[in-house]
């Protein structure tokens, strides 16, 4: 889903209900205007179950729309106040997809770069062993006396094949991060900047729950269905139970742990009892540091890792040169 146009058709809604336009012929007439696709399908099918008397919690149910977005409509038209919710909405998505769209850039640089040192990798290897196979035995009597002795196919073999296993493996586990959901859903939390966004999208998400009107039990279970199988998913879970033990207030159901960081906590409970504004300053501060630490990343540490790939290559050549001139100096000398 993109989160742009997903954000400017929420408050191109939110606009038109204000307005008076009803909600199955705003999403008929907003759907007009979007591109072809599944959310597209999916919204015309919403407004058509809606023109035809079917109730909204129910037509949203048969969708397959976010789970928080579905949740926040019904929340909306529970407090009568649609048009706002939908408008706040759009504010977090645009939100999400800022955070989210340098993300993506984050994931694939790292990605670009593997494949160029894994494609140079390869070829040097194959590069390597050819010069090999084709100077023996000449080649092999010169190395063992002027170079290596009797080990150096042994060497050649471990210096030219062993960085593009290595990178290869570094490629794959990436590729593993990119496209395996439950995978990346894990580790998300396990990176400083993803972990920040994650954060920021978190607490974005409870202040717009509870500044719409839903309790803070619903609220919490909401976004433990979100992060369902995910370390912030548990995390959640022990929130519910204690506040159903009876510990209402934030710093007492709450406990720093590995998902949610000191500073998170002590930012929504300073606030009293007005959760909804704790929230909003935790998310202002996690915005920020997330888009801190993706400029740190890209400025700092993807130049040191593509160094760090290019000494690899610079090591995985030295043996190949090494053989190269061998063999070229075998073949000075046989001249003469």
């Amino acid at each position: 889903m993109k989160y742009d146009e997903f954000a400017f058709f929420n408050q191109q809604l939110g606009a038109m209900l204000r307005d008076g336009v009803p909600l199955e012929g705003a999403l008929r007439q907003l759907c007009a205007t979007m591109q072809r696709g599944q959310l597209r399908s999916e919204l015309e099918l919403l407004g058509a179950d809606l023109q035809s008397g079917t109730p909204l919690k129910t037509a949203l149910a048969a969708r397959k729309l976010p789970e928080f977005y579905t949740q926040m409509l019904e929340v909306g038209a529970q407090s009568n106040n649609l048009p706002g919710v939908l408008l706040m909405l759009a504010d977090y998505y645009r939100r999400v997809d800022s955070i989210w769209t340098r993300l993506k850039g984050l994931m694939v640089y790292p990605l670009i770069v593997l494949i160029a040192a894994f494609t140079l990798s390869c070829l040097f290897a194959c590069l390597g062993i050819r010069l090999f196979h084709h100077g023996v035995p000449e080649m092999v009597q010169m190395l063992a006396e002027f170079y290596a002795g009797p080990s150096f196919p042994i060497i050649l073999y471990v210096g030219v094949l062993v960085p593009p296993v290595l990178i290869g493996t570094l490629l794959i586990a990436w590729m593993i991060f990119l496209t395996v959901p439950a995978a990346n859903r894990s580790i998300r939390w396990r990176l400083p900047a993803f972990k920040d966004a994650k954060l920021a999208q978190l607490a974005s998400a409870m202040q717009m729950m509870l500044k719409s009107g839903e309790n803070l039990d619903d609220a919490i279970g909401i976004l433990q269905q979100m992060e369902l199988g995910s370390p912030a998913g548990l995390e959640l879970g022990k929130w519910k139970a204690q506040l159903a033990g009876g510990r209402g207030k934030f710093a007492q159901m709450v406990a720093p742990g590995n998902v949610f960081p000191p500073l998170f906590i002590w930012l929504v409970a300073n606030s009293g009892e007005d959760l909804a504004a704790g929230f909003k300053r935790a998310a202002e501060i996690y915005t920020a540091r997330a888009m801190n630490r993706i400029e740190m990343f890209l400025y700092a540490a993807l130049p040191v890792s593509i160094l760090a790939l290019g000494v690899m290559i610079i090591c995985q050549m030295l043996p190949i040169m090494k053989l190269f001139l061998s063999f070229m100096n075998a073949m000075f000398r046989s001249d003469y």
